[in-house]
């Protein structure tokens, strides 16, 4: 038996000449913790408070013909607006920041939909988070 006949049988590695077929494809930014004067209470927002985002941007999956960043949604610039979107938001509930940044993921034409949980992390001293999770498709922001 040759290597192209246990490909045949579903044994063995594919070859070079398999097709591959990506279904699903994420970009994933786990546990950034930035800081943000966000709350309703004037007490809340009269210092920054550490937010924990946890966001998945699912895209066209498309597999990369030359190996080139271009080629892909770059998750650092992602990352930087981001960053910059909490330390300058006004908004005082956690689901307009949240829209905020969904809006931003969606610049990049091939996000078709974000993931996004966002925790407040020192709201409350005997709890390790408060927040929401909220899943947008393009068109919702």
């Amino acid at each position: 038996m040759n290597a192209g006949d246990q490909a045949e049988d579903g044994g063995g590695a594919p070859d070079a000449q398999t097709a591959l077929l990506a279904t699903v494809q994420r970009i994933v930014v786990r546990d950034l913790i930035v800081s943000s004067s966000i709350g309703v209470s004037t007490e809340e927002r009269s210092r920054p408070q550490r937010i924990r985002l946890n966001l998945e941007v699912e895209t066209e999956p498309r597999m990369p013909k030359s190996d080139k960043i271009v080629e892909v949604v770059n998750y650092g610039p992602l990352v930087g607006r981001v960053r910059a979107i909490c330390a300058d938001s006004t908004a005082r509930l956690l689901e307009t920041l949240a829209a905020e940044v969904a809006k931003a993921c969606f610049l990049d034409e091939r996000a078709r939909v974000v993931s996004l949980r966002i925790e407040k992390l020192d709201r409350y001293p005997d709890v390790g988070g408060v927040g929401v999770e909220i899943v947008y498709r393009r068109g919702d922001t």
